[in-house]
């Protein structure tokens, strides 16, 4: 008898909602078999069996909400009582797909060590120590719910959590005289939120603000415009942007690197997924153009229309938000200036980016009237100083100051 518990499938995604069933009790299942389809904050999960067997008993009904750990589903596989522990962190992995809307991508369940560890009284696979040891967890102070106590990866992901939302103080009960509407906060929305509390309470912001003069810019992507509808091609100014900031990076590398605090460890990253923060009526969404640093202009921009367009729709493929290295934001596209955004942890910088306006400036002792572009580089203080935030942003300003450059870099 196997108890089937619903798995990580990555990317923070901790907690679910039943949204269908697809067997009944006494149903015969094949290994890959869709069980249940669970809607998370991102993306819409169909669950597969990960074995042949007999459905004995559902454990959660439609509507449930469910959490990373939770048993699913109860099958006669022909074996002993066992849980699903197993799927998760002894097994070769379980093939799944990932629904989104009306469509189907390829996914995969993480793998993990078969082995497991004890040290200092602390039943845990080398997997879950690792992880601990990355997000700063003490896990000497975590209570496992696996076998024996063994502290599992939801586990430490809750640890986390509890710790990085935990509030410092006692807030004020609210307590309204006048009329008002409470709505529940969307699964999006929560996970907004424990992002936003855990960039703000590891990473020391700061933030530096310039304003770039991109008039040749400006007009480069005007005589350019017409060649790149030719080609089915919307050419907005942020595929340069882009460019722009992975050339930037190679020359920069702290900037595209994480902090490992608990070995005092920078971690320089050789590849360059620059993740796009996308406004969609849920909230904010932050996919990845992956391997930036390989594509053309053309090639960023037709990347960049179906990333944005597939986040505002909810269709966007998981691994299309995973392993970002550095982000930016257009605040610019709501008609703001300048903005003072939020690190994505574990990242160590972002860019906002403006509203490119036309305004006067003294050139050549005359004053003229040139496009400028507003940005903000939030960075980690711990290991991102003043001087290296200057320098990156002056080399970023020479490459959006000549269009050519990126061209011919």
């Amino acid at each position: 008898m196997l108890d089937f518990k619903f798995a990580d499938i990555g990317e923070g995604i901790h907690e679910g909602t039943i949204l269908k069933w697809l067997v009944k009790e006494g149903d015969e299942v094949k290994d890959g078999d869709t069980l249940c389809l669970v809607e998370t904050d991102k993306v819409n999960a169909e669950i597969p069996s990960p074995v042949n067997g007999k459905i004995i008993k559902l454990m959660a009904e439609v509507g449930d909400n469910i959490e990373v750990g939770d048993v699913l589903v109860k099958i006669d596989d022909g074996s002993a009582d066992t849980d699903s522990t197993k799927t998760e962190e002894e097994s070769a992995g379980v093939i799944g797909e990932i629904e989104v809307s009306s469509e189907v991508i390829a996914s995969s369940y993480e793998q993990e060590s078969s082995k497991t560890e004890t040290i200092g009284k602390v039943l845990a696979t080398p997997v879950a120590r690792k992880l601990a040891k990355d997000l700063g967890v003490d896990i000497t102070q975590v209570k496992g719910t696996g076998i024996q106590g063994r502290v599992m990866k939801e586990d430490i992901y809750h640890a986390k959590e509890v710790t990085s939302t935990k509030p410092q103080f006692d807030a004020p009960k609210l307590e309204f005289t006048e009329a008002v509407e409470r709505v529940k906060v969307s699964k999006l929305r929560k996970t907004i939120a424990k992002n936003m509390v855990l960039a703000k309470s590891i990473i020391p912001h700061t933030t530096s603000m310039d304003e770039f003069d991109v008039t040749d810019l400006v007009k480069f992507r005007k005589e350019h415009k017409e060649m790149a509808r030719a080609n089915n091609i919307h050419l907005t100014y942020l595929p340069f942007i882009i460019k722009a900031v992975v050339l930037t990076l190679k020359e920069y590398r702290i900037l595209n690197s994480s902090y490992d605090q608990e070995n005092e460890e920078i971690i320089y990253k050789n590849y360059y997924n620059i993740g796009i923060a996308v406004d969609t009526d849920d909230g904010l969404i932050v996919p990845v153009i992956k391997n930036a640093d390989k594509l053309g202009i053309f090639e960023i921009a037709k990347e960049l229309k179906e990333i944005t367009t597939t986040a505002r729709e909810r269709t966007i493929a998981l691994d299309k938000l995973q392993n970002g290295t550095f982000t930016i934001t257009n605040y610019g596209a709501g008609g703001s200036s300048f903005g003072v955004p939020i690190i994505r942890y574990p990242e160590v910088a972002i860019l906002g980016i403006g509203l490119i306006t036309k305004k006067p400036v003294v050139l050549d002792e005359e004053i003229v009237i040139r496009d400028l572009l507003p940005v903000s580089l939030s960075y980690d203080h711990r290991i991102v100083d003043g001087g290296d935030a200057g320098r990156f942003l002056t080399r970023l300003k020479a490459y959006l100051q000549d269009p050519m450059l990126l061209l011919l870099s």
